[in-house]
């Protein structure tokens, strides 16, 4: 396939940014949308030309480090992770527009990478549990309802990767916190710190300067790990619970 690429590019978070155009061939129907970056990268390098920078990791739909935005799409056409994104869901002479996440939560760091660290704060002020120190318990001594736990593993496939965010016409951050909130607030092991947890990650959330939910839907729509937008519910019952019963 011969393609057109239009990508952002910013050399530091204080310079202006624009879309650059860029022409490769050759791109099989088989390779990832990364790969197709790789291939365009190796022509920039050999023509003397800089990089284009962005995020990867894993580059097997895991670790959600792969945050494009792909003709105006949270990771691309599909609903699936960028990495994971093949070059077949694209057609020979198209046109594709790359672009970093647009948050204001995330700042572009350069070209398509963006600073998501925001959503490691909002983890450190209640993603964890209480574990007492010693030795590990039996792992079936605490009995949890099958309901619950697959509430709960529904929840921690979220992988952090942002599409919520970049979908959202607010930028909120309520799909990704609500995933974070319920998948531990459904289980008993989670429960010391139930109200708390809640109440601190909402405060975090507000504080990094992602928007408030409307409820557009956007965000479930872009999710490559399908949470669901009703969860979304689930924690503000939980906040408003905790607000009626105080820390």
């Amino acid at each position: 396939m011969k393609l057109t690429l239009r990508v952002w590019r910013q050399r530091t978070p204080e310079a202006e940014g624009a879309m650059a155009t860029y022409e490769v061939d050759g791109i099989s129907a088989d390779m990832s949308f990364l790969e197709m970056l790789d291939t365009l990268n190796e022509e920039l390098i050999l023509a003397g030309d800089d990089p284009v920078a962005f995020d990867h990791d894993c580059r097997e739909g895991i670790c959600g480090a792969c945050s494009l935005v792909i003709n105006g799409e949270a990771h691309g056409p599909e609903r699936t992770t960028t990495c994971q994104l093949h070059m077949r869901s694209f057609r020979d002479g198209d046109t594709i527009d790359i672009e970093p996440w647009r948050a204001a939560a995330f700042p572009v760091v350069r070209d398509l990478v963006v600073d998501r660290s925001a959503f490691d704060r909002v983890i450190q002020a209640g993603g964890y549990v209480s574990v007492p120190t010693g030795a590990a318990p039996e792992a079936h001594a605490t009995p949890v309802p099958k309901a619950d736990a697959d509430f709960a593993f529904e929840h921690a496939e979220c992988i952090g990767c942002g599409a919520c965010v970049a979908a959202c016409p607010n930028g909120s951050a309520m799909l990704f916190t609500s995933a974070k909130v319920n998948h531990l607030n459904v289980l008993p092991q989670g429960a010391p710190e139930r109200e708390s947890r809640v109440l601190d990650m909402v405060e975090a959330m507000d504080a990094e300067g992602f928007g408030g939910c409307t409820n557009t839907g956007e965000c479930a729509v872009a999710c490559p790990k399908g949470i669901p937008l009703p969860s979304i519910a689930a924690m503000n019952r939980e906040y408003l619970r905790a607000t009626m019963r105080g820390r």
